[in-house]
């Protein structure tokens, strides 16, 4: 199993590829898409600067957006209690979760339901989108990141439909540091307690699988956890979730 530095060293590659300008310091990394999502603006990261200096770099830098702040175990310990004090909201407790490839289980899908590579970005954003919580009007911004998306490593985006044709579940396979990271796992509201969310998440697991990957990782809402636990998934550690 890939170290959890390798698995944080991947999730900030991932959102920095959303980045425009620059992303400053290794001491205060952060990022700014400039699309009107909280979880595409932010701060990934701080060590060994003030947190009041700090925190202050960072509203100026992103402000203007709805951002938050990844308060994680490559960040300075005291982290969240620092910005707690400094007027920061907590929002959520996110675990990072991993599995190991090999000893996930291969699954049918529901019937009539295959994953392919997306092709037509428009119509995956707004997929996800609808999912993840993007408002509408900034589904445009959105899709042009997504379509200027940069970063080192690869990602792969997969949709999967049933018979109508139409996209029922999301999933963003991202291939960096040496293992799969898994973002925008999806399912439309009228496709939900079908199985979908496993059927994505297990055609994320055999492209990994198919390139020699053997670690997968995720950072996971409370109400999909008992999901990724039965696929395989344990904690390793997890991330607070600020808004400032």
């Amino acid at each position: 199993m890939d170290s959890l530095e390798t698995l944080l060293a991947a999730h900030r590659a991932y959102l920095l590829g959303w980045n425009i300008g620059a992303a400053g310091d290794a001491n205060l990394v952060t990022y700014r898409s400039d699309v009107q999502h909280a979880p595409l603006n932010g701060v990934l990261r701080l060590a060994g600067r003030s947190p009041r200096e700090a925190f202050e770099d960072a509203r100026e830098r992103l402000d203007g957006v709805p951002r938050i702040w990844w308060a994680g175990p490559d960040s300075d310990p005291e982290t969240p209690i620092h910005l707690l004090a400094l007027g920061a909201v907590p929002i959520a407790r996110m675990p990072i979760m991993t599995t190991a490839v090999g000893d996930v289980a291969p699954e049918k899908p529901p019937a009539g339901f295959r994953v392919t590579e997306a092709t037509d970005i428009e119509e995956f954003v707004s997929a996800y989108g609808k999912v993840s919580g993007i408002p509408s009007d900034a589904m445009a911004a959105a899709i042009d990141r997504e379509k200027a998306f940069s970063a080192d490593g690869t990602v792969v985006r997969l949709a999967g439909r049933f018979e109508d044709g139409r996209i029922a579940g999301t999933a963003v396979a991202w291939f960096s540091h040496g293992l799969l990271t898994l973002y925008f796992v999806g399912t439309q509201p009228d496709h939900r307690r079908r199985g979908v969310g496993t059927a994505m998440t297990l055609a994320a697991i055999d492209l990994a699988r198919e390139r020699g990957i053997e670690t997968a990782a995720l950072t996971s809402t409370a109400m999909a956890q008992q999901l990724y636990r039965r696929i395989g998934f344990r904690t390793v550690s997890s991330f607070h979730l600020m808004s400032f």
